[in-house]
């Protein structure tokens, strides 16, 4: 079992992040440790899953790594995102069973969503 998934973003981010993934998204920002706040980044988590932003200084958006998100209202999402001005990328029938899409994060990171077929 994952306790989270780690993405990158630019210092002094963090506003960025909070507008995507907490606004677009609808994920609710968690408090970082004390320890750990001091570095800057943000956390958030829902939907079962717990994604942290870390500072990176020599950032560079991941294009191809990516966490695969199982989603609820896919359809939603997508019309979130596109909405926001974010790519949806609807992704052919490879993965039997399920639908999904890639977008990318205020930073340029890569995300999929992922839904089961009914």
């Amino acid at each position: 079992m994952i306790h989270h998934v780690q993405l990158a973003c630019p210092r002094g981010a963090e506003d960025v992040s909070r507008l995507f993934y907490a606004g677009v998204l609808g994920l609710t920002e968690i408090p970082k440790p004390p320890v750990l706040a001091a570095r800057g980044g943000c956390w958030f988590a829902g939907h079962g899953i717990e994604l942290h932003l870390g500072v990176e200084d020599d950032f560079r958006p991941a294009r191809k790594a990516h966490p695969g998100l199982l989603w609820p209202d896919l359809d939603g999402l997508a019309a979130r995102l596109a909405a926001a001005g974010h790519p949806v990328v609807w992704g052919d029938d490879e993965l039997p069973g399920m639908r999904r899409f890639h977008t990318e994060d205020a930073h340029g990171n890569r995300l999929e969503f992922l839904a089961a077929l009914q």
